[in-house]
C-alpha cells in the first residue's frame, strides 16, 4: 500500500533570496559572486568590536518590490532583530534579521497544476543578512574531517519568503517554487542563479492521516538549491516519514540536510523554536518607517509579471505550451517580444524561438540574453524566409551561423550564396532533367501514388543544393506530369 493511501503531505517552504544589490546590507563590501575567499569583507560584516551597521536603502526598495509582486501588505513600521545562535559561518554569533515586525506580510501566489488552480499563502517576507559559507573537505558536512569558512557571503542581503503550509503534493510545491522564482526574476529583485546559491529552499514537510485536521510532526531540510533536489528530497522524506509512522514510531522534529549524491536526508540537529534564538530588537539600527508614497513609487516600477505575460501570449494565439516555455525564462520571453516588434507573425516566430533557437541555447548552456544573436537579427531572418529569399531549411543553417558569429542573416546569405532560386526558367530546366532521369516515379505519380512527388521534389532540391523554392518546384513538377 502506497503511503498516499493513508497519509496526506503538508508542506511549507522558506525561500532565501539574495537581493540584487551591488553592496552588502549593512556595509559597502561587494556582493559579487566568485571572489577569492575572504576578500569581500570588512570590519562591519566580520563583526569586529565597535563597528556600526548602516542599512542599504536599495535592500528596502527591492524588498518592497518583491512584496508588492507577491500581493503582500507592506508594513509602515518594521524593525530589525538579533537572532542569536552560534555557528562557525556567523562571525557575530548573531544574525541581523526581522522577527515580529517584518516588512511584508499576508501575501499569496497562484499556482496551476494538472489537478487544480490554487492560492498558496505567503506568511511573511523579511530582510536579513546572509551567513558565510562552510567549505567542507568531504562531499557533505557529515563525511568531512574538516571545514573551512569563507566570509565573502556574510552580510549579503537576503529576503526570506515564508509560505503557509498550504501545499499537499510534490507538483504543488514545484509549481509554487517555479512561480515564485519567475516573479523574482521578472521584477529583477534577484538574479535567481540557483547554481550560485542566489536562491535556496528550506523544506518543511510532515504527514498526517487522511481526513485529519491537525498537522503531523515536521522536519526541515535546509539549503536545497534546485527544483530537482526539492523533488527528490520530498519524495525521499515523505517515504521515510511514512515508514516511521507505519512502524508505530514517531517522527522527530528536527533539522535535516540533503545528501545529493546518495539521494537521502540526514539528521543534523533538533529543530529549534523561536525562543531558542533569544530574539531581541537590534539596538544599533533604528526602526524602519515606510511611507505610502515610498511604496507607491516602487509600485510604478513593477514590470509585466509572468501571469500577465502568459495571458498576453495566449491572446496572441500562442498555445498554452508555447506560452509556458516563453514565460518560464524571462530572457527568452524578452527576446521573443523584441523580435515580435519587427516580425509580427507570432505563431511562426514562437516555433523558431522555442525550437531551433532554444535548442542552440541549451546546447551551449546559455540564456537568450547571453547569445551573440540579437532579436532584431532574428526578426530579419524570419523576414527573409517569409519573403521567399531563403527556404526554411536553409534558414536553419543560417541561424546556426548567426548564433556562432553574430553576423546579420542577409550578410551570411550573400557570402554563402544561399538565396533561394525562384526563377521559373532556371527551375524548369532542372525539373525537366529530373523527370527524364526518373520515368518510373513519373508513372507512379500518374498512377495516383502521391508519395512519388516527394521523391521528385527531393531530387530537384538536391540539384539546386537546397536553394530551389520548394513551393514553386512542387507546382512545376505537377504541371509537367498532368
Amino acid at each position: 500500500m502506497a503511503w498516499q493511501d493513508r497519509y496526506e503531505m503538508v508542506c511549507g517552504v522558506e525561500t532565501h533570496v539574495e537581493l540584487a544589490t551591488k553592496t552588502k546590507i549593512f556595509c559597502g563590501c561587494s556582493t559579487e559572486f566568485g571572489g577569492e575567499q575572504n576578500t569581500h569583507v570588512c570590519p562591519v560584516c566580520l563583526g569586529m568590536p565597535g563597528v556600526l551597521p548602516v542599512l542599504n536603502r536599495e535592500v528596502v526598495n527591492l524588498a518592497i518590490k518583491a512584496g508588492l509582486a507577491l500581493n503582500c501588505e507592506i508594513a509602515e513600521f518594521s524593525k530589525f532583530d538579533r537572532k542569536n545562535y552560534y555557528y562557525p559561518d556567523l562571525p557575530k554569533n548573531y544574525q541581523t534579521s526581522q522577527y515580529d515586525l517584518p516588512i511584508c506580510t499576508k501575501g499569496w501566489v497562484t499556482i496551476e497544476t494538472e489537478e487544480r488552480v490554487k492560492k498558496i499563502g505567503i506568511t511573511r517576507a523579511h530582510m536579513e543578512e546572509d551567513a558565510g559559507k562552510l567549505v567542507h573537505s568531504g562531499e557533505t558536512i557529515m563525511s568531512s574531517d574538516e571545514s573551512y569558512v569563507d566570509y565573502n557571503r556574510t552580510g549579503v542581503p537576503l529576503l526570506e519568503i515564508v509560505s503557509e503550509p498550504d501545499m499537499r503534493s510534490v507538483p504543488e510545491v514545484l509549481a509554487y517554487l517555479e512561480q515564485l522564482v519567475q516573479i523574482l526574476q521578472y521584477t529583477e529583485v534577484s538574479d535567481c542563479r540557483m547554481e550560485q546559491g542566489s536562491v535556496r529552499f528550506d523544506i518543511n514537510v510532515s504527514l498526517r492521516r487522511l481526513g485529519a485536521d491537525g498537522f503531523g510532526i515536521r522536519t526541515e531540510t535546509k539549503n536545497l538549491n534546485s527544483f530537482s533536489s526539492v523533488r527528490r528530497c520530498l519524495e525521499y522524506e515523505t517515504e521515510r516519514q511514512a515508514q516511521v509512522l507505519n512502524g508505530g514510531g514517531q517522527v522527530i522534529q528536527e533539522t535535516r540536510t540533503w545528501d545529493e549524491g546518495k539521494g537521502i536526508t540526514l539528521a543534523l540537529r533538533t529543530k529549534e523554536e523561536a525562543h531558542d534564538y533569544r530574539y531581541f530588537p537590534e539596538p544599533d539600527l533604528v526602526p524602519l518607517v515606510i511611507g505610502r508614497d515610498w511604496v507607491e513609487r516602487i509600485r510604478t516600477t513593477l514590470p509585466e509579471l509572468p501571469a500577465e505575460r502568459r495571458l498576453r501570449y495566449l491572446e496572441l494565439g500562442l498555445s498554452e505550451y508555447d506560452a509556458g516555455v516563453l514565460v518560464a525564462a524571462k530572457p527568452l520571453a524578452d527576446f521573443f517580444d523584441r523580435a515580435l516588434i519587427r516580425f509580427d507573425q507570432a505563431k511562426v516566430l514562437v516555433n523558431w524561438v522555442t525550437g531551433d533557437f532554444l535548442r542552440l541555447l541549451n546546447a551551449n548552456q546559455q540564456s537568450a540574453a547571453e547569445s551573440r544573436l540579437s532579436p532584431e537579427q532574428f526578426a530579419e531572418l524570419m523576414g527573409l524566409i517569409d519573403q521567399g529569399v531563403i527556404s526554411g531549411k536553409i534558414g536553419k543553417n543560417v541561424l546556426e551561423e548567426m548564433y556562432l558569429t553574430g553576423k546579420d542573416p542577409s550578410l551570411i546569405v550573400k557570402e554563402k550564396n544561399l538565396a533561394q532560386i525562384s526563377d521559373e526558367g532556371t527551375l524548369l530546366r532542372i525539373v525537366d532533367e529530373v523527370l527524364a532521369a526518373h520515368p518510373q516515379s513519373v508513372e507512379d505519380f500518374r498512377a495516383g501514388k502521391e508519395k512519388a512527388i516527394g521523391f521528385l521534389v527531393g531530387r530537384v532540391m538536391k540539384a539546386t543544393k537546397g536553394q530551389g523554392n520548394p513551393g514553386l518546384v512542387n507546382r512545376l513538377l505537377r504541371e509537367k506530369m498532368t
